[in-house]
């Protein structure tokens, strides 16, 4: 329900300027949902530097994710 939840955001407030992204690395969201549901948002790194210190995302950026995470929670509800 929350993955749904999140493509229905997404195309909402993003339509088209998304991708799914499925991930088999361990992450928090597959330990915490096996006590409770999880999903995973990411956000593109600038010049897609990830997982080193100098990793950084556009504050618009981070803006849309909040918006579409807020929504989604709200559908989720």
């Amino acid at each position: 329900a929350l993955h749904q939840a999140l493509i229905t955001a997404a195309n909402r407030h993003a339509n088209g300027a998304w991708q799914a992204m499925p991930s088999g690395a361990i992450h928090d969201a597959q330990v915490i949902s096996r006590i409770m549901p999880a999903a995973m948002l990411f956000t593109p790194s600038i010049g897609g530097i990830s997982h080193h210190w100098t990793e950084d995302t556009k504050e618009e950026d981070l803006a849309l994710a909040i918006r579409i995470l807020a929504d989604a929670a709200a559908q989720a509800l």
